[in-house]
C-alpha cells in the first residue's frame, strides 16, 4: 500500500481539537498558513497515522482526525520509525522530521477517557523545506532517510 494523506487539519488556538479542512497551505519555515502551531521552531507540522487512531478507536473512544491535535493525517507509513532528519514529500511540500513524539505536560481529554493516547507516543513533528499545498490523497513518500 502506498502512503497518503488522510486527512489536513487546522486550529485557531493552541491546545484544541484541530478541524479537518479541504487543503492547507505550507510556508516555508513557518508550517500550516492559519495554524496555531505554526511559527519558527522546530514543531510547524505535526503528524499521526490513521492506524494509531484507529487503535484509540478500538479502545471505545470516538475520535477523528484532528482531534489530537495533528495537522496531517497519513496512512501507510510507520511514522515513529523515522528517524530524525528524514524528508517527506508531502503532496507538494518537503518536511523534514524534527522530533519524534512529544512529553504531554497536561493530559488532554483523549488521556483522561482512554487512560492512554497515542500522539505522545507515535506523532512525529517536522518542519517545512518547501512551501505548498496539501490535500487528502497526496501521496507521501520518504525522499531521504528512513
Amino acid at each position: 500500500m502506498s502512503a497518503k494523506v488522510i486527512a489536513v487539519c487546522i486550529s485557531e488556538n493552541k491546545g484544541e481539537r484541530k478541524t479537518p479542512v479541504a487543503s492547507v497551505e505550507l510556508r516555508e519555515n513557518h508550517g500550516i498558513v492559519g495554524d496555531a502551531h505554526a511559527g519558527e521552531w522546530h514543531r510547524q507540522v505535526s503528524l499521526l497515522a490513521a492506524e494509531s487512531i484507529e487503535k484509540m478507536r478500538k479502545m471505545g473512544l470516538d475520535v477523528d482526525s484532528g482531534d489530537f491535535a495533528e495537522n496531517i493525517t497519513t496512512e501507510g507509513i510507520d511514522l515513529p520509525a523515522l528517524p530524525v532528519g528524514t524528508r517527506l514529500a508531502v503532496g507538494e511540500t518537503l518536511l523534514e522530521v524534527t522530533q519524534i513524539g512529544k512529553e504531554c505536560h497536561t493530559r488532554c481529554a483523549i488521556y483522561h477517557q482512554a487512560g492512554d493516547c497515542v500522539m505522545p507516543k507515535e506523532g512525529i513533528f517536522a518542519r517545512v523545506i518547501t512551501g505548498g499545498v496539501v490535500r487528502p490523497g497526496d501521496p507521501i513518500a520518504v525522499v531521504r532517510g528512513g
